[in-house]
């Protein structure tokens, strides 16, 4: 790439004129409670012919001018993938040409088949302190009860936050393994920053983005700042249902990477039991139900016998869902029931006869599914895994059904 301004500020020019004109185009009405115009913030991204940077460019300074144009791609980018009013009204034809732009861009600036990867590499450094600021400029503080009036007036509104947190997961996200680990000690303070904000919407796209960040880095890489993540998952355990499946997500990923094969950490009980609280005051949440039962098979596998301590909360639990009229919840928790009587043998707990006999009910439940063999066959396999680990309690629990005309082909199998 050239290095002197002219040649520069041309080519951006050049790859920013079909995002201003389909930009200028476009009708947007932004809503007066958010006094946020998206609109203006990326017609104030895009580079215009009265700036005049220095004639000769070193590389910080062409990242510089390069910054503003890779936001307002960011933003375009994002779109595809929200449904917030500051970015929903973005047309297809506008995120493709903002895609295009980057492409574009990074190509001049790396010649290889890893252009856009590398280039944002590069930013990262430029855009993430700007980002981190743009989302704290509407945070609370911690004691939030005690903030002056000054302090709360001071605050900017919440959109500028929420579109910098989706700049914010379109960069991280564009980086995968071994390069993100590279990175850690800038992406983890600006996704906690996110994390920390008391907006539902902020906070999810910092869990997308700390999620992506788990599953491309080590535990070594993520260093004293785990503990520290961990907190903030903790914290935001009990939080609204729109964010859940991410916070289950992050924190079963991040607990079973950071203390893999150690269920004594204090941070598996405080995580489940968070978890299991949320659980408890809405136990008929279907959303709620299906995000944890989805996610925590890992949790399970890492805890093994130290389930046994959660068995008086969990399976109360699990006896509810068996005969939820949703599908997806019933199979799901039968899958879960078996992970459980798999790692615990069911050892020192009287919940056998009981799970008998739920199991026995949602078999004969099940005869007018459309799901049916597929939820006979998990009730089956946890059947005869009962009755290999347990059996004298088994037996004991089965006797009274040994005799049902409907259980016949149960008895055939267990046997």
């Amino acid at each position: 790439m050239s290095n002197t301004t002219s040649d520069l500020h041309s080519r951006l020019l050049r790859l920013s004129e079909p995002i201003a004109e389909i930009l200028r185009r476009t009708q947007y009405t932004p809503q007066e409670s958010s006094k946020v115009s998206t609109k203006d913030i990326l017609l104030s991204l895009l580079p215009t012919t009265s700036s005049s940077p220095p004639r000769l460019l070193d590389q910080e300074q062409s990242l510089a001018t390069i910054k503003s144009l890779a936001l307002a791609c960011a933003l375009l980018s994002s779109s595809r993938s929200s449904t917030h009013e500051l970015l929903s009204w973005i047309p297809e034809s506008l995120s493709v040409a903002g895609g295009s732009a980057f492409s574009e861009i990074s190509r001049d600036y790396f010649s290889d088949n890893n252009a856009e990867k590398r280039l944002v590499i590069e930013l990262l450094p430029v855009v993430l302190p700007e980002l981190k600021d743009g989302i704290e400029g509407s945070s609370m503080g911690k004691d939030s009860d005690a903030e002056d009036v000054t302090a709360a007036l001071a605050r900017k509104p919440v959109g500028y936050a929420i579109l910098a947190s989706h700049q914010l997961k379109w960069f991280v996200t564009q980086v995968d393994k071994p390069n993100l680990a590279n990175v850690c000690n800038l992406v983890v303070p600006c996704a906690l920053t996110a994390l920390d904000h008391w907006s539902p919407d902020v906070k999810r796209q910092g869990m997308i983005s700390f999620v992506h960040l788990a599953k491309n880095v080590s535990s070594g890489d993520l260093g004293s700042y785990g503990d520290v993540v961990l907190d903030a998952c903790c914290q935001n355990i009990a939080s609204d249902d729109e964010i859940w499946i991410h916070v289950v997500e992050l924190s079963v990923l991040l607990v079973t990477k950071l203390h893999p094969n150690n269920p004594r950490s204090s941070w598996y009980e405080k995580i489940m039991n968070e978890m299991l609280g949320h659980l408890e005051r809405q136990p008929r949440n279907k959303e709620r139900c299906i995000a944890w039962l989805t996610f925590v098979e890992p949790l399970l596998n890492s805890l093994g016998l130290f389930l046994l301590a959660h068995f008086r909360r969990i399976f109360p639990l699990f006896f509810q869902w068996m005969h939820s009229d949703d599908a997806e919840t019933v199979l799901l928790v039968l899958e879960r029931v078996e992970t459980v009587v798999k790692l615990t043998w069911i050892r020192n707990s009287p919940v056998v006869p009981r799970l008998v006999e739920e199991l026995v009910s949602l078999y004969k439940e099940s005869s007018m599914r459309k799901e049916r063999d597929e939820i006979r066959t998990l009730i089956l396999r946890i059947l005869k895994l009962l009755r290999e680990c347990k059996r004298l309690q088994f037996e004991s629990a089965w006797r009274q059904y040994q005799e049902d005309p409907n259980l016949g082909m149960v008895e055939e199998y267990i046997r």
